[in-house]
C-alpha cells in the first residue's frame, strides 16, 4: 500500500508543501480533490454528513476516519466516546496529532476491539464493500460490532445516472455497474488502485435486512443518500 492520501494528508498538516489530490475512476475523467477539503469543519461538511454526525449517539466508531474531522466534531462538540479507524497509517498519524484520543491503523474486517452504539461510513460509505460479492463479509462484520439497537450510518451514491448519457457509456454485462475502479495520484507519483463499491439503495437494503438490519432511508439527495441500518 502506497497511502498516498495518507502523505497527502501528512503534508497538509505538516505545511510540506502538500498538493491536490487527483481522482479518476474506470467511469469518470480525472478530478481534483483539495487535501484542504479532508480538513473540513462541520459548517464546511455536506448535509449528509451533517445530518449523520446530529444522528451520531453513544459509543462511535469512524470508519475510514482520514485526517479525523468527523471524529473531532464528535468527541470535542458532542463529548462522545469515539474511535478513528483507517488502514492509513500516515492518516491515524495526524488523527493523533489533531486530538483524536482513540485512533487505530486497521482493516475494519481484522478489528475486534469492543461493540459501538454508532458506526459511522461516510465519503460514499459503500466503497469499503469493494464489491457486490465482498458486502456480506463487511455487513455482518459491522452487524458484528454493533450493540443491540445500535446504528450504522452509511452513505452511498447511485451512478446509474452516468450511463444514460449522450456520451453512450455501456452498462458493463459481466459485473454489476456500481463496481468501479478507483485511482489516486499524488505529487506525480505512480497510480494507487483500489475496488470501490458505489450501491444504490435498493441493493443496500435487501442485503442489510438478510443480516437482521432495520433499514430507513434518512436523507434522498437526487443520486445520493444517508440510511440508517438498525441492529434489531
Amino acid at each position: 500500500m502506497k497511502d498516498l492520501m495518507g502523505k497527502a494528508i501528512w503534508d497538509y498538516y505538516h505545511q510540506n508543501s502538500a498538493e491536490d489530490i487527483i481522482t479518476e475512476s474506470s467511469v469518470s475523467e480525472p478530478d481534483v480533490l483539495p487535501v484542504s477539503y479532508l480538513f473540513r469543519n462541520f459548517e464546511e461538511m455536506p448535509p449528509i454528513e451533517q445530518k449523520a454526525l446530529e444522528l451520531s449517539k453513544g459509543k462511535t466508531l469512524d470508519v475510514g476516519a482520514a485526517a479525523g474531522s468527523h471524529s473531532l466534531y464528535l468527541q470535542n462538540q458532542k463529548q462522545l466516546d469515539v474511535t478513528a479507524i483507517d488502514i492509513s497509517k500516515k492518516s491515524i498519524e495526524i488523527c493523533k496529532l489533531r486530538g483524536v484520543r482513540n485512533s487505530v491503523c486497521q482493516n475494519l474486517l481484522d478489528f475486534n476491539d469492543g461493540t459501538f452504539d454508532t458506526i459511522l461510513l461516510l465519503m460514499n460509505g459503500t466503497g469499503i464493500f469493494e464489491t457486490i460479492d465482498r458486502m456480506d463479509d463487511y455487513l455482518k462484520k459491522l452487524h458484528q460490532l454493533l450493540n443491540s439497537g445500535g446504528q450504522l450510518l452509511i452513505d452511498g451514491t447511485d451512478i446509474l445516472y452516468m450511463f444514460e448519457n449522450p456520451e453512450g457509456i455501456e452498462l458493463p454485462a459481466d459485473h454489476y455497474y456500481g463496481e468501479v475502479e478507483y485511482y489516486v495520484s499524488y505529487k506525480a507519483e505512480e497510480d494507487e488502485a483500489f475496488q470501490m463499491l458505489y450501491l444504490d439503495y435498493d441493493n443496500l437494503k435487501t442485503a442489510a435486512e438478510e443480516f437482521g438490519f432495520k433499514v430507513e432511508k434518512i436523507i434522498d439527495d437526487e443520486e445520493s443518500y444517508l440510511a440508517r441500518l438498525t441492529k434489531i
